[in-house]
């Protein structure tokens, strides 16, 4: 007698007794399917795991109670079951309630179309995903591992948010920061290392005046206790010579991108545009910037992005459209188009054009002016990063004044005190404080 099909999901980024005992349970009952979420479906719900799928694979496919292993490309399992037709689908008994609910009633419905069957093992006690990956969190990551994480998450997801950092704290903001919506969870993907907020968090201009060396101490603060990817506003990028150097440091530290803008000269802010004098520079000498970068890197991984400036110099589509051909073939990554229109449009009028482009690759927008902009429409568009590049630190320091006019105006605290994070909670916000 032909044993039974029996279609086990997972994610399986961490394989604990949990899992074991489903799959076991799976096993008793005929030959196990494991349904294998892809890090696009995975990337629907929440992070991307930290395993690749093809880790993941060779992990399940090791264990004694699977038969084979086959993708799942969506959280829905319907498709593969349609597919697949097994005689029993097996899961685990917590998503009876909650946002896997209608998922469960779905698998259902199909198991009905053939007869199949629905069995479900009790929740193993004593086990929480949450709390391993938590415990993860708090070990770490490898700059091996930080540094590939940006290119899986744009292989898995339309569009990454990316939230400016500059500091310790700032950085554990962006990376535990979860939201729970009526459609599934929310976080930031990753960090934007600015040069706007490092400075202005020093006390300093927005001209370069800190240094690359400085400003790796801040990266060190935020890669001590963040393990997200990290994208590296490079400014300028300094001289060509310089610049090399930039990248391979950049590189080792695990840091997954640097962004350079086609200035040269003293930085000025680009959103000045023409109030004050800011030079582009030339197509030839840009790009031979970016052709000297992508020489230095020791690995494929690492994103060199050029940042055009065109459109807030006034000078037209027409321009951002050639400096992007020009710099897709010197070897960038990416192109970040900026504009300080309050409007999109010209922003989306660059998309349509860019998208058409034979070279074209990983598009990134920065909507501090237009920011009326949800990323829904920047994803319409073709973009596939969004910086929310100084929000933060623009938060900061209103806070922070308030607080302390309070304290002038009544000559103590107390008043201050209900917009203040109690001291305890100051001492249970970082991990080994107590």
């Amino acid at each position: 007698m032909k044993a039974k099909t029996v279609y086990v999901g997972m994610s399986a980024d961490l394989v604990h007794p949990g899992h074991l005992n489903i799959l076991k349970r799976a096993a008793e009952l005929g030959d196990v399917v494991v349904g294998l979420l892809t890090d696009e479906a995975i990337a629907s719900y929440k992070r991307v795991p930290y395993m690749t799928f093809d880790q993941r694979k060779s992990v399940v496919e090791s264990l004694k109670y699977v038969s084979r292993v086959v993708p799942q490309k969506t959280l829905d399992y319907v498709p593969n079951l349609e597919e697949l037709k097994p005689d029993i689908v097996v899961h685990g008994d917590d998503w009876k309630t909650g946002v896997q609910r209608k998922t469960r009633q779905r698998v259902i419905d199909a198991l009905a179309q053939w007869g199949g069957e629905l069995v479900e093992v009790p929740y193993t006690k004593g086990i929480s995903s949450t709390q391993l990956h938590g415990a993860m969190k708090e070990v770490g990551t490898t700059p091996d591992v930080r540094l590939k994480s940006l290119r899986r998450l744009l292989n898995a997801k339309d569009i990454v948010r990316f939230m400016d950092v500059h500091s310790g704290l700032s950085g554990l903001v962006t990376e535990k920061l979860v939201v729970d919506t009526p459609d599934g969870r929310r976080e930031f993907d990753g960090m934007w290392a600015s040069s706007l907020t490092d400075a202005v968090s020093r006390g300093k201009p927005d001209i370069e005046a800190v240094d690359v060396t400085s400003r790796i101490t801040t990266l060190n603060d935020v890669l001590e206790v963040t393990t997200k990817p990290i994208i590296y506003d490079g400014d300028t990028g300094g001289r060509p010579e310089h610049f090399v150097f930039t990248v391979r440091t950049l590189e080792r530290l695990g840091i997954s991108a640097v962004i350079i803008e086609d200035k040269t000269g003293l930085k000025k802010n680009s959103l000045f545009g023409t109030e004050v004098e800011q030079t582009q520079d030339s197509i030839e000498n840009f790009s031979h910037k970016i052709q000297l970068g992508k020489k230095a890197q020791a690995t494929n991984d690492f994103m060199i992005i050029a940042r055009i400036e065109s459109l807030i110099l006034g000078r037209g589509i027409d321009d951002a459209i050639e400096r992007a051909e020009a710099f897709l073939s010197a070897g960038a990554d990416g192109i970040m188009i900026h504009s300080r229109e309050k409007s999109p449009d010209e922003v989306f009028e660059f998309c349509a054009r860019y998208n058409k482009l034979p070279e074209r690759k990983t598009l990134v927008a920065v909507p501090s002016s237009y920011n009326r902009v949800t990323e829904e429409e920047l994803a319409e568009h073709g973009v596939n990063i969004v910086i929310y590049a100084n929000q933060l630190l623009r938060s900061a320091y209103p806070a922070m004044m308030k607080t302390a006019t309070s304290i002038l105006t009544h000559h103590r605290s107390a008043e201050a005190d209900a917009d203040m994070l109690p001291i305890k909670e100051v001492l249970d916000l970082i991990p080994g404080t107590r």
